[in-house]
């Protein structure tokens, strides 16, 4: 075992997750004499994010601090005063999510999220329920929250059923001028009745709605973003947009302005995208137009520009990268952020489930504004757990926080707010990635052009408890080679069969088997992956943090295509060192050759494997 603490391999076994088969990483361990098979269930995408070498990785969800944990805490928001204290505003309950004990609070903290105060209640826990605050920071220090608040105290449908009621009543706001120590009393925010409203159970009598993001600013100009429900409890979403022209600048309360956008009677949804469209948030780009992006349950989130301040929208339309590749994501919190330098990030969980489940790890992706339009770089891993359980190992509805450079992420996994660093480089490289083309030579510890078929010394990597390697070789085929199972393209393995083999395979073109004398593991890249020509570019990444395997093969991270809910693979992660033979046989049963191959001993990042394609495009 390396330094990291490794989970039982069971615990990668998602309950209510069931992958085709082709999107399972194959595993055999032995032991005292038996040999134990069993399939490890995939559950997020991407690829080594942060250079790091042991225990102390920054994405590793362990190594945050805590905000706050009790029997619920969701929703963690962060306003960020003049002087630099940060007001984290989150719902909370003794109970569970949806309790009527549900209410929104505040804590503060002096020193950028290293410590933080006693929770202060902004509505009393005794109810009705008040949930999902999002805060806004003004012009002149005053801190607003906007929340669902069941003000009708309702308890029933029409038809006397008994409900949850945390996502239904009045929006309300209170407000602070002393950084959350005492709050003002209660207000309400007027919200139109629409067709969304008058089709729900109750008429549009009680509203259903509610809101994950946070207010953004353009100027003097705020908005922020909700959901409004047609049918109870989650059903017929469609997002709406408050927006003020001077609530940042005005200290009177009773003069600023309010206007609920788009015109007319409904909101931002797409006819033949289904019921559940919701979890709208938005940003700003640089003239004022506005980019919103929600969930669904397509697998996969969903964009919709307006170009006249909110009143009208696009049809909505499946996101995606940069290169056209559709982005996937399940029913899982899609949160956007405009950053101080004018770009954008999207935290999403990269794989095509449509349900809750599937939030570990976290991904983030990097966009820039062109030609009035976001472009989106392919993902890095943000955030893992070690448990892999839906029901503890999940974290979500996350909020980004910017101070002097240095860059956080609040998050949850429903009962433990935290926040976390993140490494500056990471978001440089996604935003950078378009245009990136250099070969990446930090931990390069072989690198051969034009190999023979031959042995040459192969280097020791570490065991994958403190870090992980990376592959990266430029393949020709020859004679229709990429179709024929089980060519060895690459292999280190000792007479044990301990060691590292890279072969084409039956149901994927190229993949990769790792065994470490005890644990066996086999991941391949997309079936697809290998378009036109005889020659491409591969890179494999094995990341010893979230225990995954990634392909990006000539220029695109493996994401399952239509063909599998993953394109990467969990191994066992008690598996650790897979150091086999001193010599490495290159082609040794391959009809082809390899143009060039690059070993590393640290697992690449995403945006370092496109650098990498880009440069040899380029030789």
């Amino acid at each position: 075992m390396g330094q990291k603490a490794k989970a039982d391999f069971a615990a990668a076994s998602l309950p209510g997750v069931s992958p085709p088969k082709s999107a399972c990483i194959s595993q055999q361990s032995k032991g005292n004499g038996m040999v134990r098979m069993a399939t490890s269930f995939i559950v997020w995408v991407g690829v080594a994010s942060v250079s790091w070498a042991g225990p102390g990785d920054p994405r590793d969800i362990a190594n945050g601090v805590t905000i706050y944990a009790h029997g619920y805490c969701d929703q963690p928001y962060v306003a960020v005063a003049e002087d630099g204290t940060w007001i984290c505003v989150f719902t909370t309950s003794p109970k569970h999510e949806g309790f009527q004990s549900q209410y929104i609070a505040c804590t503060t903290s002096q020193d950028q999220g290293q410590t933080w105060t006693a929770p202060q209640p902004i509505e009393p826990p005794e109810g009705p329920e008040a949930s999902w605050g999002m805060p806004l920071m003004t012009r002149f220090g005053r801190v607003y929250v906007f929340y669902t608040y069941n003000g009708d105290n309702v308890r029933t449908l029409p038809n006397g059923k008994a409900i949850r009621a945390d996502t239904l009543g009045w929006y309300c706001y209170r407000y602070s001028d002393n950084q959350g120590a005492t709050w003002s009393k209660r207000y309400r925010l007027p919200m139109r009745v629409t067709a969304c409203d008058r089709g729900n159970e109750f008429g549009g009598n009680v509203q259903l709605f509610w809101g994950i993001g946070k207010p953004v600013v353009h100027g003097d100009t705020a908005w922020f973003a909700f959901t409004k429900l047609g049918r109870f409890p989650l059903g017929e979403g469609e997002g709406w947009f408050y927006r003020s022209d001077n609530v940042l600048t005005e200290p009177d309360v009773s003069r600023v302005r309010w206007a609920l956008l788009p015109d007319g009677e409904h909101g931002v949804r797409h006819p033949d995208f289904g019921d559940v469209q919701e979890e709208h948030n938005l940003v700003p780009l640089s003239n004022g137009d506005l980019y919103c992006i929600y969930r669904t349950t397509l697998g996969h989130p969903v964009e919709s520009y307006s170009r006249d301040g909110g009143h009208t929208w696009s049809l909505p339309a499946i996101a995606c990268y940069a290169n056209g590749q559709p982005m996937k994501t399940p029913r899982a919190c899609p949160r956007l952020w405009r950053t101080n330098n004018g770009r954008f990030l999207f935290w999403y969980h990269n794989h095509s489930g449509t349900d809750f489940s599937g939030r570990n790890p976290a991904w983030l992706v990097g966009g820039v504004e062109r030609d009035g339009r976001i472009l989106w770089s392919q993902p890095e891993i943000l955030l893992y757990g070690a448990d892999h359980s839906d029901k503890t190992g999940r974290f979500s509805y996350p909020d980004l926080v910017e101070a002097n450079g240095r860059y956080w992420v609040t998050t949850t996994q429903k009962t433990q707010a935290s926040v976390h660093e993140i490494d500056p480089l990471l978001l440089e490289g996604l935003w950078q990635q378009m245009d990136a083309q250099a070969l990446v030579t930090k931990g390069l510890v072989l690198e051969l052009d034009k190999p023979e078929k031959q042995e040459v010394p192969m280097p020791r990597l570490p065991g994958l408890g403190e870090g992980g390697f990376s592959i990266d070789f430029r393949v020709a085929f020859e004679d229709d080679a990429q179709h024929k199972p089980g060519k060895l393209i690459l292999d280190s393995r000792d007479e044990t069969g301990r060691g590292i083999l890279v072969r084409t395979g039956a149901e994927c073109p190229i993949e990769i088997a790792l065994n470490d004398g005890e644990h066996e593991a086999v991941w391949g890249c997309d079936a697809g992956a290998l378009g036109e020509g005889p020659v491409h570019h591969v890179s494999i990444i094995v990341d010893g943090g979230p225990d995954i395997i990634t392909f990006v093969v000539d220029g695109v991270l493996c994401d399952g295509a239509t063909q599998r809910q993953y394109g990467w693979g969990r191994f066992d992660p008690a598996t650790d060192d897979v150091n086999g033979a001193s010599r490495l046989r290159v082609a040794p049963a391959f009809a082809g050759r390899l143009e060039t191959l690059r070993l590393y001993d640290r697992p690449l990042r995403t945006s370092e494997a496109l650098s990498n394609h880009r440069a040899l495009l380029r030789n």
